[in-house]
């Protein structure tokens, strides 16, 4: 009796055809498996719908779609796979409803995007991979990610999703998790994103930074490129934060002393120092004297008496020179150096050289309306007026 009692206060199966009842596994066959719903007949799922046939045992319990109540042998038609997709349909429904976040394996690349199985096929597009669409889509197959239904169509059941939405809401909470900790003069650790030709990009986990050319090195720096490449890691010293813009400032060359420091007493006046040439232009020469610290030759201090027109006619880049400062800026961190103060003026004895009344020879340098230049010696010209070439 009380047997029966069980019996009777179990729910009855809804046989309707469209419905997903549960079922018992009978018989598991090389091709099929013998399936029992409790209804006067079996049915049998092909062994292709289950996803591990190996590990199939008699007395498991399966959810199944019953398709027919009979067919022509007077069996159940039954299947696992559009059960399981039904089922997972209505989930993805769930969870586009709510915050439309779910897990899926990236299955192919096909054209515009991939691939990925959700429990049912769905699209991703490529530019909803990555927040910088990725060239190569091949590396994604295979792999396991978070999504985000953005599109759903029930009638169609089509899916889109976007990968870019997560990583892009991970690093919005990333930025602000970094904006509210971070602060004036913290040194942080990222890798470089993105180089332009004002500065680099720096990936601060989630939050970028912008590291500007004049901030990477105390010396002389053409382009960000020379100094960086993409992918490269660097510890960075935080020189403003603006939180309303969410941006940061950074600096590279503040995790350094500053050379500019004690400048003065290092290079006082007079002082002769050796350097390599950096650069070449129509007004001077630039000397790096040591790592950071570049003073500039003037095209006037490179010689008392030769007339050079361009630097260039006497030094070239990466020569190693000798020069004396002249002078140091610390505040607009500029040096002036001089080459021909290595030397004695010619200039300072002249008179001692060349006296009133005495006679001298000369090479006529040039002609004018007002009478005629005369190279005494190399460097050194004098002018005879026309009014005294003759009485």
């Amino acid at each position: 009796m009380i047997q029966m009692q069980d019996v009777m206060s179990k729910p009855m199966p809804d046989f309707r055809e469209g419905s997903i009842i549960k079922g018992q596994i009978l018989e598991v066959r090389p091709r099929e498996v013998l399936v029992d719903v409790g209804y006067k007949s079996e049915g049998v799922i092909p062994l292709s719908e289950f996803e591990d046939p190996e590990s199939l045992q008699v007395g498991d319990e399966v959810d199944v779609l019953l398709e027919r109540l009979e067919n022509e042998e007077g069996m159940v038609v039954l299947s696992k796979e559009k059960a399981a997709y039904r089922q997972n349909w209505n989930k993805i429904v769930h969870v586009f409803q709510g915050d439309g976040l779910i897990k899926g394996k990236v299955r192919s690349v096909v054209k515009g995007g991939l691939m990925v199985n959700i429990g049912v096929e769905a699209f991703l597009p490529a530019s909803q991979i990555d927040v910088v669409p990725p060239k190569d889509l091949q590396q994604f197959v295979g792999n396991t990610y978070d999504f985000k239904v953005v599109k759903l169509n029930d009638d169609r059941k089509n899916v889109v999703l976007s990968r870019r939405e997560v990583i892009e809401q991970e690093r919005s909470e990333k930025r602000q998790k970094f904006l509210e900790n971070v602060n004036l003069g913290d040194r942080v650790v990222g890798s470089v994103k993105n180089i332009t030709d004002f500065g680099a990009f720096i990936d601060l986990d989630g939050m970028d930074g912008l590291l500007h050319v004049t901030d990477m090195t105390w010396g002389r720096l053409g382009h960000p490129s020379e100094l960086l490449k993409v992918g490269q890691q660097l510890e960075v010293v935080v020189l403003d934060i603006n939180k309303e813009k969410e941006r940061v400032s950074l600096g590279l060359k503040q995790t350094q002393k500053n050379p500019w420091d004690q400048i003065e007493e290092r290079f006082p006046a007079g002082q002769r120092i050796k350097g390599k040439i950096t650069n070449l232009v129509p007004y001077g020469a630039f000397v790096e004297i040591e790592e950071g610290v570049e003073g500039l030759i003037h095209v006037s201090e490179l010689s008392w008496t030769k007339r050079i027109m361009r630097p260039s006619d006497i030094l070239s880049v990466g020569q190693e020179v000798e020069a004396a400062v002249l002078g140091v800026n610390k505040e607009e961190q500029k040096i002036s150096l001089g080459l021909r103060q290595l030397e004695p003026n010619p200039w300072d004895e002249i008179e001692k050289k060349f006296t009133i009344g005495r006679q001298v020879k000369g090479t006529i340098r040039n002609m004018t309306a007002y009478g005629a230049f005369v190279e005494l010696e190399e460097g050194i010209d004098g002018m005879i007026h026309v009014s005294d070439l003759s009485w």
